[in-house]
Parts: C-alpha cells; structure tokens; sequence
C-alpha cells in the first residue's frame, strides 16, 4: 500500500486524482474514492491533484484517520483486481467503516 485516501473524501468525491493517476487505480465506492493498493505504482500524482486534501502517503496519515488505511485495502478484498478503475466503473457499496459514518456534507 503506498498512498490512501482518508474522511475528507467521504461524500465528496471530487475525482481530481481520478484524472491525474496515470495508472487507473482510483476506485469509486459509493460515498468516497479507494486506492487499489496492488495497482498503485507509488508515483504520488494523486495527492497534489485533491482538492481537500484527503489523499496521504500511508506512513502520513494522520493518526485519527487510521481506520481509512484499513477501508481503503478491505474495501477490495473480494474485488480482487479489476484491472483498471474506468472499466470496473462506480461500485455501489463503500467498506463497512465508510458506510456507517454520518452524512459529511449536505446534498
């Protein structure tokens, strides 16, 4: 795992990092964006192109956001490896840790 994306993405999802990883490994789940952590290539693209902030190289994660590293590598164990995130498309479910926490913006 190199990079993981953390709470200021949850209900936002921007997808600035989608656009800049050269290497399609930005997943969509249903309320924030995961990083594929065996199709990531380490090259850090992603993380100046957010505009929240929200993407940390993994030994900078803040240390109240600790449960994302473990939603962002969960978050594809029955996925597997899909190949590339354009063709897998939007995945209607989050892990279950993004899933149950409360709305983070208002629609």
């Amino acid at each position: 795992m190199t990079y993981i994306i953390a709470e200021p993405c949850v209900d936002l999802l921007d997808r600035a990092c989608v656009e800049e990883c050269p290497v399609d490994c930005i997943y969509e789940g249903k309320r924030m964006l995961y990083i594929h952590p065996d199709e990531c290539v380490d090259c850090g693209a992603c993380e100046p192109a957010c505009p929240v902030e929200a993407i940390f190289y993994e030994d900078d994660l803040p240390e109240e956001w600790n449960d994302y590293y473990d939603a962002n590598v969960a978050f594809f164990d029955e996925l597997g490896s899909p190949g590339g995130a354009a063709a897998a498309g939007k995945y209607d479910f989050d892990h279950p840790f993004v899933a149950a926490l409360p709305p983070m913006r208002e629609s």
